[in-house]
C-alpha cells in the first residue's frame, strides 16, 4: 500500500486536498463523486455532501471488506513485560487471534552488550532481519513514520493480504529505534504517537490498534 503523508488522509480533508491539487474547483461535487468511486478503500463515500438517506450514508462510511487472514507477527526488541503489561498484551494477542494467526517474536536489546550505540542498533537489527521472511510485509514503528489513523491501519492489514504476502510483520525497535538495514527492509514506516513511547506502552497500543482494526475490517461495534 503506498501512503503519502502530504495531503490530509481521508475524509473531506482529502477530497478538497484533491480536488485544489487537480484545479477542479469548478466541478467539485462530480470530481469528488469520481474519487471516491476510484479509491474506496481510502476515501470515505459519504464524505461528499449530499442527499442521501442516513441508512445509505452509515453504509457507505463502513470499511468492512473480505479480508485474507494473514498472519501476523510481532517482533519486538525487548526485555521482558512487567507482570501488568504482560497481561494486557496476552488479552489483546487472545483477540487478535480470533481474526488471524498471531505470533509475539522477543529479540534481546543489545545482544553483543556494546557500549556503542550505533553497533547496538545494527545487532539488534539483524536479529530482528532472521524473525522475517523474503516475502513477508513488514511495518516499522518509528517515531518518524506516517501518522496513520485507526481505518488506514486496518486497509494496510487488509492490503497486506492482497498482495499475497506471507505474513504481517510489525516491527518494534529498542530503546534507540531501527538501524539503517531495518529501514532499508520495512515495507512501509508508521508511528503510533507523535510522542516517544517505551517498548511496553508502544506494545500495548499496537495490539489494541491491531484489534480494532479487525473489528473495523468485520464490520463490528467495538470501533465507535
Amino acid at each position: 500500500m503506498q501512503l503519502v503523508s502530504a495531503p490530509p488522509a481521508t475524509g473531506d480533508g482529502f477530497l478538497d486536498w484533491f480536488v485544489g491539487a487537480h484545479g477542479l474547483q469548478h466541478k467539485a461535487r462530480a470530481a469528488k463523486r469520481s474519487l471516491c468511486r476510484l479509491f474506496p478503500t481510502m476515501v470515505p463515500v459519504c464524505a461528499v455532501r449530499s442527499n442521501e438517506s442516513e441508512r445509505e450514508k452509515a453504509a457507505a462510511i463502513s470499511y468492512a471488506r473480505s479480508v485474507r487472514a494473514l498472519p501476523i507477527r510481532l517482533v519486538t526488541v525487548r526485555k521482558n513485560f512487567d507482570s501488568g503489561v504482560e497481561t494486557v498484551v496476552t488479552s489483546y494477542l487472545n483477540k487478535v487471534k480470533r481474526y488471524c494467526p498471531f505470533e509475539d517474536v522477543q529479540i534481546k536489546s543489545n545482544p553483543k552488550n556494546t557500549s556503542d550505540v550505533s553497533a547496538q542498533v545494527e545487532a539488534e537489527g539483524e536479529r530482528v532481519l532472521k524473525a522475517i521472511a523474503p516475502r513477508d510485509w513488514v511495518v516499522l514503528l518509528d517515531e518518524r513514520g506516517l501518522d496513520v489513523t485507526s481505518e488506514q491501519l486496518a486497509t494496510l492489514i487488509a492490503e497486506a493480504g492482497d498482495k499475497g504476502s506471507s505474513a504481517l510483520v510489525f516491527c518494534i525497535g529498542g530503546p534507540h529505534g531501527h538501524g539503517s538495514q531495518m529501514h532499508k527492509r520495512a515495507n512501509v514506516s508508521i508511528k503510533l504517537s507523535s510522542m516517544v513511547m517505551n517498548h511496553q506502552v508502544a506494545t500495548i497500543v499496537l495490539m489494541e490498534q491491531v484489534y480494532r482494526a479487525w473489528t473495523i475490517l468485520r464490520g463490528e461495534k467495538y470501533h465507535h
